[in-house]
Formats: structure tokens, C-alpha cells, sequence
């Protein structure tokens, strides 16, 4: 039996290294959309392979990376929303800020793709209970967010130190939010997998281990089941692989 395999892309565009690397002109918001997009198709497409991609809805209002967006939808491959502004810190937002990024980027997507999606990855997998309950409430059918390792919180730590990012507007500091956020970041309890009686799914990056430890992966996998869905609709893409 072949085994199944997932396989994401988060599309962060030139602007978001920018941003972190301090470099000012991030507010002309630059794009490689036209050069990543093309090369990303034509090498998903030899290999016979659909992934998600998880968007960055900032970029699906910029009228002028809608040919690139739609692209990816018309090839089939699952379109997924990666927050409007792309701030790690998301996990710090108020109810009112988490409804407002998320209707912002969903809105930007539908328009720039034709569709709407209906799964959540936070930036920098920053995610908190009321992102979660904000998905829930808004229909998404599952967040892949969650970085259950050791090496989350590091990472963050270490991105929030070398990035040149202004303090956030009520008073902590970015480089604060990487501890708040590592509590999140080792949840690994399994009844974090489902909410809502197994409608809405949690999937994290998966572990394997090696040497008496456990490591993370660059890439999460996992099977998405869904009772809801019919054959044809959005879904978390799947490859059988050769055994």
C-alpha cells in the first residue's frame, strides 16, 4: 500500500524577508510572484503533485500578483490563507484585530483566486486559543499552525532577535512575543487533533525520531479527513508516494 504524504508552501514574498531584515523599502510591498510562481507550476506539474499553498492575503490585494494567485488555483492546488500582514505576533491580537486580519485576508484571496479558503497557517506558526476559536467560528475546516517542538520556540526567539521590528502598539515588545508564544508552540496533546466534534482539525508539523530525541520537520503531513466535503472540493492535498 502507498503510503500518503502532504506537502505545503508558505508563499511569503520578497517584501516579508524584507520587513524582517529591516530593509525600509518592504512598504512598496516588492514582489518575485511573477518568477517564483511560474517555476513552482512547471516543477509541482512534472511531478504530477498538488500541494496547499498558504497565501499571504496582503499580497492577494495587489491587483497586480492576481494572474500569479489564480494560477495556482486553476492548477488545482489547495489555496490557504497565511493572515493579511504576516506578524508573528499574531498570537498577541485582540478578538476584534484576529476577526479583522482574518476577514481581510480571506476577502483578498477569494477575490484574487475564486476561492475561499478554509484552512489557516499563523506566520511564523504563531496561533493562540482565540485565533483558533476565530477559525471555528468563521468555518475553517482545520489550522496547521502548531510547531510542538523544542526548536518553535528557538526559532522564534532567534528570529525576533535579528529581525529589525518596531515594538508592537501596546507596549511589548516583538522580541517578548516569542516567549508568550512557546507555551503555544509545545502543545502536542492529542486532544488538541480535533475541535467541535472532529469539524475542525489541528495538524502540526510532524516528528520523527532519531537518537533517543524527537526533530521537526520542514514540512507537515498528515491525512486530511473531512465528513463534509464532496469529491471535487477544496481539500488539504494529498500524494501517494512510491512505496
Amino acid at each position: 500500500m502507498k503510503p500518503i504524504c502532504s506537502l505545503s508552501l508558505d508563499l511569503d514574498n520578497l517584501w516579508s524577508y524584507l520587513k524582517v531584515h529591516g530593509d525600509e523599502t518592504w512598504t512598496d510591498y516588492p514582489s518575485y510572484l511573477d518568477v517564483l510562481v511560474p517555476r513552482l507550476l512547471d516543477f509541482l506539474e512534472k511531478r504530477n503533485l498538488r500541494i496547499s499553498v498558504f497565501i499571504v492575503g496582503r499580497d492577494a490585494g495587489i491587483e497586480s500578483n492576481h494572474r500569479w494567485l489564480r494560477m495556482l488555483a486553476d492548477a488545482g492546488h489547495e489555496i490557504c490563507n497565511h493572515s493579511y500582514q504576516h506578524e508573528p505576533w499574531l498570537h498577541l491580537y485582540s478578538p476584534e484585530e484576529i476577526d479583522q486580519e482574518l476577514t481581510a485576508s480571506e476577502e483578498a484571496i477569494e477575490a484574487a483566486t475564486g476561492k475561499r479558503p478554509s484552512g489557516f497557517r499563523g506566520p511564523g506558526f504563531s496561533y493562540s486559543p482565540q485565533v483558533l476559536a476565530s477559525l471555528v467560528e468563521r468555518g475553517y475546516d482545520y489550522d496547521a499552525s502548531t510547531f510542538p517542538s523544542f526548536i518553535g520556540p528557538l526559532a522564534r526567539a532567534y528570529y525576533f532577535r535579528t529581525a529589525r521590528l518596531s515594538p508592537r502598539r501596546n507596549g511589548r515588545s516583538a522580541a517578548s512575543s516569542s516567549a508568550a508564544s512557546a507555551k503555544c508552540c509545545f502543545r502536542t496533546s492529542p486532544t488538541d487533533g480535533n475541535w467541535t466534534e472532529g469539524r475542525f482539525w489541528r495538524f502540526p508539523l510532524p516528528r520523527f525520531p532519531c537518537c533517543g530525541r524527537r526533530f521537526t520537520s520542514a514540512t507537515w503531513s498528515t491525512w486530511h479527513r473531512n465528513r463534509r466535503r464532496s469529491p471535487g472540493s477544496t481539500w488539504v492535498s494529498q500524494r501517494l508516494c512510491a512505496g
